[in-house]
């Protein structure tokens, strides 16, 4: 039997519009992105790690910092981020993507784990995600979508759904077999990902408390609760839509 296998595809650029360079910064010694791609490297049941970046000269420093780290590279549109998957998809095939981003550091492996191994136990869902109905802080998204899927929307995405690649498919349950991790404790209300300034301070306050390893995602929830004057520098900003 051919093994089933799932490839990571981080999604990066450097233009980000409310924090340029963001997958870059610093953080506890390493770049950001350098967060990301060492939890999915150590999630045990993905197999490749793929960065998929743009072919703008910017992005250049971001393909460099991917292939210091051990991962693949690939490099499609600028703005067209479901070609990119694509292209990661032909030059290293697999049954599912795992979709990451790459300005959310605190990665918890075992989290993005649970979500593999639920898709990995019925590879006929088209996608499985920590989302659907959101209890875990902003910033620990995880998704696989079946690569069969991924091509079909690839055929028939258009407009935002081509930026966003599953956009289309979890909000159409009536046309795709959708399936979600869910925790039993609602921490939703935390932020954790990387888009402005504040979040760069509440992401520098975690890591300084916590170190610089992989954390622990209940780790994570426990110093914020404990703490919510670090909660509060970041409590204000608006997730874009």
């Amino acid at each position: 039997m051919t093994p089933v296998r799932v490839n990571a595809v981080i999604q990066a650029r450097l233009s980000s519009t409310r924090l340029p360079g963001k997958v870059l910064r610093p953080l506890g010694g390493k770049t950001v992105l350098s967060w990301v791609i060492r939890a999915a490297a150590r999630t045990h049941n993905v197999d490749t790690v793929i960065l998929a970046t743009s072919t703008d000269p910017a992005d250049d420093a971001v393909a460099e910092e991917a292939r210091r780290c051990g991962a693949a590279v690939v490099r499609g549109p600028l703005d067209d981020v479901l070609t990119r998957y694509m292209l990661a998809v032909r030059a290293h095939p697999c049954d599912a993507v795992l979709r990451l981003t790459a300005d959310c550091p605190l990665h918890d492996p075992r989290l993005i784990a649970q979500v593999v191994g639920l898709w990995r136990a019925d590879p006929t869902l088209d996608h499985v995600s920590n989302i659907l109905g959101r209890h875990y802080p902003r910033g620990l998204d995880a998704e696989v979508i079946r690569t069969a899927t991924l091509e079909e929307q690839d055929q028939v995405a258009t407009g935002t759904h081509r930026e966003h690649v599953t956009s289309d498919i979890y909000t159409r349950p009536e046309a795709y077999r959708c399936a979600g991790v869910v925790s039993a404790v609602d921490n939703s209300d935390l932020r954790v990902t990387l888009d402005t300034p504040e979040d760069a301070e509440l992401l520098d306050a975690v890591v300084r408390a916590l170190g610089d390893d992989v954390p622990r995602w209940e780790d994570v929830v426990a110093f914020l609760r404990s703490r919510p004057d670090v909660v509060a520098l970041n409590a204000a900003v608006a997730q874009k839509s």
